[in-house]
């Protein structure tokens, strides 16, 4: 105890430091897959990517980043443990955010899409293991999450299999394109907007203040849904698709339309993003605000500070507009080619599969279940529309973040441990 009282301010400096450093790395990495779609299919430039994703990812932090926060800051290991020892939890909680941090940074460099879920779990099993062994850790919660690794990517792929199956029949197959995607693309649009509405007003906005029930909820999310798809249907008004237009020219008015449509399902996936991913980051700078106010509380439930979730959602912002634009080149050319239906087809099933995770307090790989869509995308037009090189690389680097990032973390632990204790 005497350790983290004279160490208060010195611990507290350095989590928000590391923890914005986490959430650069996010910010450069992960926000880049999943912006990538909409740049690689052509319906946005980098640039008005970088400024769709900042505002929405901030968003994503702050109104819904509460619940997966919870998960990450508690939910990994049983911090009870460090009862005698709180300083042992401050430190390693520090260790897990600058080694995940750093295992970001480097991957980043080289242009590695990994995932930053399992980078922050690597390090604070890392911490764990070095500091008490296997008995601070939460098995039942490691095993559920990475069941969510291999799920989550297989749910993303079929639901942009289908989606985009159904864009296939019921637009580019019927007898007037132009007349298929004036009548069906409002409905996808309000599906994305019910669907982001939904997990904002129900788990979303509680730590504000605003309580909902479920079906005010419900009600509010159907009619932004309503309104998302009106405004698509307008949109569709300014795009010529004259029957009088050649096939070929209709088709490629189709995918213009499909392009607005993606502006939209852009700004869905970079909010659940950040309503998902922010936990990553503010989830051991929760860790470290609680135990530095309440040392003798360890392991009790305890308020998480508004204050952590816009450090999160700025570091975020800062790491995307810094660096990002490199991995979203990288993302968007590599392992298909993009179109915008097909762009919004994993879009949209990609948003849903983490929305959904947000919702149960899941935390999940944007990286992982955005590549899952766009797999599912490319296995509707056959093998040979995926670059399999380019997907043993993604792959690769999957299998070295858990390691890579408890390694690090490893070493900073001991570091910091001969400088405090």
């Amino acid at each position: 105890m005497s350790i983290i009282a004279q160490h208060a301010d010195v611990f507290l400096i350095l989590a928000c430091i590391f923890g914005f450093f986490m959430a650069w790395g996010i910010g450069a990495n992960d926000v880049a897959n999943a912006m990538g779609t909409s740049v690689g299919s052509g319906a946005i430039t980098i640039w008005q990517a970088v400024i769709i994703a900042g505002i929405f990812e901030f968003l994503g932090a702050w109104l819904a980043g509460g619940q997966v926060t919870q998960t990450i800051s508690k939910g990994l290991i049983h911090p009870e443990l460090f009862a005698a020892q709180p300083e042992l939890l401050v430190i390693g909680m520090l260790s897990a955010l600058l080694g995940a941090g750093v295992f970001l940074m480097v991957a980043s460099l080289r242009g590695m899409p990994v995932s930053t879920g399992q980078s922050i779990i690597g390090g604070i099993l890392g911490f764990a293991l070095v500091s008490l062994g296997s008995d601070p850790v939460n098995w039942g919660a490691i095993g559920k999450i990475v069941l969510s690794w291999i799920v989550s990517p297989i749910i993303a792929g079929v639901i942009a299999f289908l989606l985009f199956e159904s864009i296939r029949r019921l637009i580019f197959n019927h007898p007037n394109p132009a007349e298929g995607a004036r009548r069906y693309v409002p409905f996808y649009v309000f599906l994305a907007a019910l669907v982001i509405g939904l997990v904002t007003l129900i788990k979303g906005l509680s730590h504000i203040g605003l309580d909902l029930s479920t079906g005010t909820s419900v009600l509010i999310a159907i009619v932004l849904g309503l309104v998302a798809a009106g405004i698509a249907a307008l949109l569709l008004r300014r795009i010529d698709l004259s029957p009088e237009a050649r096939l070929t020219d209709r088709y490629r008015n189709v995918e213009r339309v499909f392009g607005y449509a993606q502006i939209f399902t852009a700004a869905t996936m970079a909010f659940a993003h950040g309503s998902n991913d922010v936990a990553n980051a503010i989830g051991p700078v929760a860790a470290v605000v609680n135990v530095i106010s309440h040392p003798d509380q360890i392991g009790t439930e305890s308020q998480l500070a508004g204050w952590v979730l816009v450090l999160g959602g700025a570091g975020i912002v800062v790491g995307l507009a810094t660096y990002g634009h490199r991995v979203i080149r990288t993302i968007g050319a590599g392992i298909t080619e993009l179109t915008p239906t097909r762009g919004f087809s994993a879009e949209l099933s990609a948003a849903s599969t983490v929305v959904l995770a947000t919702w149960f307090g899941i935390p999940v790989s944007t990286t992982q279940t955005l590549v899952g869509a766009v797999l599912g995308v490319g296995m509707a037009r056959g093998l040979r529309a995926l670059n399999l090189n380019v997907l043993g690389g993604v792959f690769a680097g999957w299998l070295l973040t858990l390691p890579g990032a408890a390694l690090f973390t490893a070493v900073f632990y001991f570091i910091l441990k001969a400088i405090f204790v």
